[in-house]
Formats: C-alpha cells, structure tokens, sequence
C-alpha cells in the first residue's frame, strides 16, 4: 500500500464518524422525551385575571390578595353539578394528601356564571375560596373561565399549568410534590 493510499485511508477513517451523524441526523428522527409531569405546562405562562370578584359574604375576592401562595383554580357554573363537585373534591384530596405543605396550597372556585351557588352545595368542600363573578363582567378565557381544566397559579400570579377537569388525582398530586420540593416561593 503506497503512501497515497494511507493519506486517503486516514481521511476516511476521520470523516467517517461525521458522515454517520449526518446520515443519522437526516434519516431517524428520535422522539421527544417522556416528560415527567402529568398536568400540562402553560408557557409562557400568563398573569391571572386581576379582576375583582365578589365573595361568599358579598364582599370582594381578589386573586392578588393570595399571593403568597400557590392557586388551584377550578370554574364552573354556580349550580355546581356533579362534573363541578368532582372537580372540587379532587382539589381538596390532593390538598390533603400535601401533608405539611398543604398551607402553602390555596383552593379557589369561580363562578364563571351568575348563579349563585345553592346553600350546602359547597359545605363539603370547606376552606375552597368562593369567587363570584359580579354582573356585566366578562370573563376572559383562561383559569377563570375554563370548565374544562383545573389551573395551578403560582405565588407571583402566573398561570403556570393546568390538568383535565378529571384529573387523576395521584398523578395531580405529583406534580404538585415535584413543584412544592423545587420551588423557593411560597
């Protein structure tokens, strides 16, 4: 083997690797990672409503006034159906289920219509903050105005993730353990 055919081996053992990753990288197309979270981030996430709504005992409720803590947001209609009271009731068990970190999680229910919620209706879901959205107000669409999903805001008034209004309410719960452990607000 002459000199020549050396060079030319050496250079083909050198490009060899950079042909392969180029092949690779044009041909097989990997698939995105399994993410670790169930409930699905919002980003960028975007600033709860500031509007101010009406409280059970008819004074004002405003998100703002629960900054320094950490918002599962759930809307509905004020009649509360069962599709609304499971909403609620797995709010308040993953809440429960925090433990010691429990305090750091507020709850709140929208009323996205203007019916008032029955007397009683709400009894079994004690400690859930009640937000009445006052006549001639629109809501716009997002935390407090989805049936659909049950929203996490975050202690700076993000809205940062959501889940389906069904929730599986061990997998909500961690998501809600990873955030708590990692997070140094509230």
């Amino acid at each position: 083997m002459g000199p020549r055919a050396k060079l030319v081996g050496l250079g083909a053992l050198f490009a060899l690797p950079i042909v392969a990753s180029l092949v690779t990288y044009f041909l097989v197309r990997p698939e995105a990672p399994p993410t670790a979270n169930y409930g699905e981030l919002l980003l960028p996430p975007k600033l709860i409503t500031t509007h101010t709504f009406a409280n059970a005992e008819g004074g004002r409720f405003a998100f703002g006034d629960l900054a320094s803590q950490w918002i599962l947001v759930a809307s509905d209609s004020g009649e509360c159906a069962a599709p609304c009271q499971a909403k609620l009731a797995t709010m308040r068990q993953v809440r429960l289920a925090l433990g010691r970190n429990a305090p750091r999680v507020a709850r709140v229910f929208v009323v996205d219509d203007l019916r008032r919620p029955a007397s009683g209706v709400l009894d079994p879901f004690e400690g859930t903050g009640l937000a009445l959205t006052p006549r001639g107000l629109t809501l716009p669409p997002g935390a407090g105005n989805d049936r659909a999903h049950i929203y996490l805001v975050d202690p700076h008034g993000n809205v940062m993730m959501r889940w389906p209004a069904q929730a599986d309410a061990k997998r909500m719960l961690g998501d809600l353990q990873r955030l708590l452990k990692a997070s140094q607000i509230g």
